[in-house]
């Protein structure tokens, strides 16, 4: 009898973990199906609120550079404050802030409310990865579960962009950030329900230096390179936000150096898996945010697909996001997270390539072959790179570390974006454009793999 009643109490604990994590999920899979839905309504929102290049490069930069200012702190609030209440406040901050930018009346409104979708997004996320580590933490049992976690996720990347598309030509744009409403309920309720707050919270008090002066260098410096390619690099306006970057970057870690209570200590950076995850997201998201970036632009302006086929078009990228990390969840519980983010760079740098490769002449199966290139690639790299980081941390800094992970990767995101929002707009064609980004996508896609080889997993040389 004894027997029965732990077993089916052990039952009911890992039911109710498994719906925590389809909870915490839905958070992260809210965030993605955004950004990816919005990538191929950007023509649309253009022909509606007008706007050029720059003006599009806003609307998707905005939330990044805001998402990326507050990771760190809202990773440290969660440590302090409880991750439960940091991940509920910021999904309700999510649902808000998404229909209020359905119905946003001008192109600089839905910029300042995509900002606050960014408030959210960043407490969110953190917060999510600390309960997932809470619930989880067998070393093992967690690779599974952000593999999962990832898999989910992966299938906004999936259904986003031909979501997306089918929205935006039928019901219009703004459908679009309608969709987050009930997610966002849902991913509540569940958290509200199953989540626990930890026994003892982070006693350290909170570092305002260090999420000021952290804030101002991600913000001017996502603002410098947003705006270079409009104003010239020469301007200014470019030239006071790179001062304000050099700056305030200095004083961050002169803040984080000296403080009692840092809010990113840079003690973690001494382990190599550490310095080097941090590095590697950052160029993870360079590649692959500048491919979905360009990819819809020229699939709608230079072979005059719809809104709706440019995201089917997407499909092969994207689909295997959906599945893929399961299995990488599991392999990375069997031999590390090293190879993977090694072979994981390695295949999105040739997928990437293929993209440069294919056009008119070649049609759409070369470019259809790098798609599923990068898609797998991705999948393979990112859960790898969470497990990584997130196992060489102390247990109280998972909040802190994840943060840090995730700011540096939405910093990747906004230069991937720049960076072939620079490319295009100084081509001659669209085309010519197109790649040429490729070309420097795939240099920084292999120096991601040379440095996750060199330095993932070696803290015993």
């Amino acid at each position: 009898m004894e027997a029965s009643v732990q077993v089916r109490a052990s039952s009911g604990r890992e039911r109710g973990r498994s719906l925590l994590l389809i909870g915490l999920s839905l958070g992260y899979f809210m965030v993605l199906m955004d950004t990816t839905a919005l990538s191929v309504a950007l023509p649309a929102i253009r022909g509606d609120l007008g706007g050029g290049i720059s003006g599009l490069q806003w609307v998707v930069n905005a939330y990044t550079i805001v998402f990326a200012g507050l990771l760190m702190s809202m990773g440290a609030l969660a440590d302090r404050w409880g991750a439960k209440r940091v991940y509920m406040a910021g999904t309700a901050v999510f649902l808000a802030a998404s229909a209020s930018c359905a119905a946003a009346p001008s192109l600089g409104a839905l910029i300042a409310l995509r900002g606050v979708l960014g408030i959210g997004g960043a407490a969110l996320l953190p917060a999510s990865l600390a309960l997932l580590s809470r619930a989880y933490p067998e070393p093992a049992a967690r690779a599974r579960a952000l593999g999962i976690w990832a898999a989910t996720t992966g299938a906004a990347m999936a259904i986003g962009p031909a979501a997306g598309g089918v929205l935006a030509d039928g019901l219009g744009w703004r459908s679009i950030f309608l969709i987050n409403v009930p997610l966002a309920a849902v991913s509540l309720a569940l958290t509200a329900k199953l989540a626990g707050e930890a026994a003892v919270r982070s006693k350290r008090s909170l570092d305002l230096a260090g999420q000021a002066t952290g804030i101002a260098a991600i913000g001017s410096l996502a603002y410098a390179l947003t705006e270079g390619q409009a104003r010239g690099w020469s301007s200014p306006v470019v030239l006071g936000a790179l001062c304000v970057f050099a700056i305030a970057a200095a004083a961050f870690l002169r803040a984080e150096a000296k403080g009692a209570a840092p809010l990113l200590p840079l003690r973690i950076f001494r382990s190599p898996t550490v310095s080097a995850g941090m590095t590697a997201g950052l160029l993870v998201n360079v590649g692959f945010s500048g491919v979905l970036f360009a990819l819809p632009l020229y699939f709608q302006q230079a072979w005059g697909y719809s809104a709706h086929q440019a995201g089917l078009a997407l499909l092969p990228m994207t689909i295997p996001l959906a599945f893929n990390p399961i299995l990488t969840g599991r392999l990375v519980s069997r031999i590390g997270s090293r190879a993977p983010m090694t072979a994981g760079f390695a295949l999105c740098g040739i997928g990437v390539l293929l993209q440069a490769f294919g056009g008119a002449g070649s049609g759409y199966w070369v470019i259809l072959i790098g798609m599923l290139a990068i898609g797998f690639s991705i999948s393979l790299t990112i859960p790898a790179m969470m497990a990584a980081v997130l196992a060489a941390v102390p247990a109280e800094l998972t909040g802190s570390a994840s943060g840090a992970l995730n700011a540096v990767r939405q910093l990747g995101a906004t230069l991937g974006v720049v960076l072939l929002g620079a490319i295009l707009g100084h081509a001659g064609t669209l085309e010519a454009g197109v790649k040429l980004g490729c070309y420097a996508l795939a240099v920084v896609l292999a120096a991601g793999s040379l440095l996750s080889w060199a330095k993932i997993g070696r803290e015993g040389r």
